[in-house]
C-alpha cells in the first residue's frame, strides 16, 4: 500500500508528537527523514505539521500550558461515530481525557487512557482525514501497542472500534495480535509483560526507511539514541530508536523480495 484514498473505520489515520525540545525535534526529523516542518499555529496552540512532499505526514506540539511534554509519539484511529467511541470506550474502561472537541472544521478529536493505560487518540475527519500515504520511505508502515494486559488491549480495540483480531502467535515466547479493518491488517498488539519492566502500555510507529542501517547511524550522528538493533525479521529490518528529546519509534527496511 502507498496511497489511501478512504481511511478504514478503526484505522490509524494520524500521529503526532509532543515534544520537550520543539526545535530540536523538527531539526531531527526533517534531517532523518527529508520531512518539512511548516510553521506553527498560534491558533492551535504553536502545534505544526511535518509534510513529506507537501503532504501532511505528522504533527507535533511542545508543552501544553503548564502540563510538560512527556516526549512520546501518539496515534490516532479513524471513526466516523466519536461519541460511539467514547461510550464503548468508557463502558471497558478507558478514561478520556477530554470530550470530543472540534478542531476548526478539520474535525473532532479526543484523547484517552485504555483500558490497560495506554494512551490514544480517536479522530472523526471534517476537512482533514490525516496522513495518506503510508509504506513509502519517510511514512509511517505499521502501528503496535506493547501491552502489559495482552486480552483486555485485544478485546477493548476490538470492541471500542470494532476491529477484527486475528491471533499470529500464542504461547509465553509469543502472543501478538493483528488488529484488521476493512479487510486490511492495521496495527498489531502484543504481549510486552515481560518487556515493559516497570514502563506504561504504548503504542510504537514503525517508519519506513529505504537503508535501517544508514538511517540507524543517522541518528547517531544527529544525536538520537539506539536502542535495539537492526536485526531482521520476516517482516524486514527493524531497529528502536529514539529521537533527541527521547520520542520512542521503530525504523523498518522492507523485506527483500
Amino acid at each position: 500500500m502507498s496511497e489511501r484514498g478512504v481511511v478504514p473505520e478503526g484505522a490509524p489515520c494520524w500521529i503526532d508528537l509532543w515534544t520537550s525540545d520543539v526545535e530540536g525535534s523538527r531539526r531531527f526529523y526533517c534531517e532523518l527523514f527529508g520531512w518539512r516542518a511548516e510553521q506553527p499555529s498560534e491558533e492551535f496552540g504553536g502545534y505544526f505539521m511535518f509534510t513529506r512532499d507537501g503532504a501532511p505526514v505528522a504533527g507535533g506540539m511542545g508543552d501544553m500550558g503548564g502540563v510538560p511534554a512527556n516526549d512520546t509519539w501518539k496515534i490516532y484511529l479513524a471513526t466516523s461515530d466519536i461519541a460511539g467511541v467514547v461510550a464503548r470506550g468508557e463502558s471497558r474502561g478507558a478514561t478520556f481525557m477530554f470530550p470530543p472537541a472540534p478542531v476548526a472544521d478539520m474535525g473532532l478529536q479526543t484523547v484517552f487512557t485504555d483500558a490497560t493505560g495506554a494512551v490514544t487518540g480517536a479522530w472523526q475527519a471534517g476537512s482533514f482525514r490525516g496522513f495518506t500515504t503510508l509504506d513509502e520511505p519517510g511514512t509511517p508502515c505499521w502501528f503496535e501497542l506493547f501491552a502489559r494486559d495482552f486480552h483486555a488491549a485485544r478485546d477493548f480495540y476490538e470492541h471500542t472500534f470494532a476491529l477484527e483480531a486475528r491471533m499470529m502467535g500464542d504461547t509465553d515466547d509469543f502472543r501478538y495480535a493483528t488488529l484488521s479493518a476493512g479487510g486490511h491488517d492495521v496495527a498489531g498488539v502484543f504481549d510486552a509483560a515481560t518487556r515493559l519492566e516497570g514502563a506504561e502500555p504504548h503504542w510504537i510507529v514503525y517508519w519506513q526507511v529505504y537503508d535501517v542501517a544508514a538511517a540507524v547511524e543517522r541518528v547517531r550522528e544527529l544525536g538520537g539514541r539506539v536502542l535495539e538493533g537492526p536485526f531482521d525479521s520476516p517482516y524486514g529490518v527493524i531497529a528502536t530508536v529514539t529521537d533527541t528529546a527521547g520520542a520512542r519509534f521503530r525504523l523498518r527496511g522492507s523485506p527483500v523480495a
